[in-house]
């Protein structure tokens, strides 16, 4: 049986990191108490509130505009991330192959024939 790679080590190092970075921001999150710097928003109708009626609107205003910011950046990190999980894949069914003259170049990511250098899908 073949050992774990570098790469799928890196793997499950990036998820448990991920996992454990979206864990501590809710745990704040959820523990912020109302103070002037947090984003706490109460108002009773009367402008007593932790913020205004207008603070609250550009807060919101602010969220919506950064939301499509977000999209991207949530979007090209999955993108990524799946680039890499299929790129493991593809090293273990290289490496796994039973022609005996396929390698695998880390450096591009493929499985390669060791006499022509040509690509193989193994």
């Amino acid at each position: 049986m073949k050992t774990l790679t570098t790469q799928r080590r890196l793997h499950g190092i990036l998820a448990v990191a991920m996992l454990a970075l979206m864990g501590t921001w809710q745990t704040t999150a959820l523990a912020a108490s109302c103070t002037q710097s947090s984003t706490c928003i109460t108002i009773d109708g009367k402008g007593s509130g932790a913020m205004s009626a207008e603070e609250a609107r550009q807060s919101k205003e602010q969220w919506n505009e950064t939301q499509t910011l977000r999209h991207k950046v949530n979007t090209r990190v999955e993108k990524e991330f799946d680039k890499a999980n299929r790129a493991v894949d593809d090293e273990d069914r290289c490496n796994d192959s039973a022609n005996v003259y396929t390698y695998w170049e880390p450096e591009t990511r493929k499985c390669l024939d060791r006499q022509t250098g040509h690509r193989i899908n193994p």
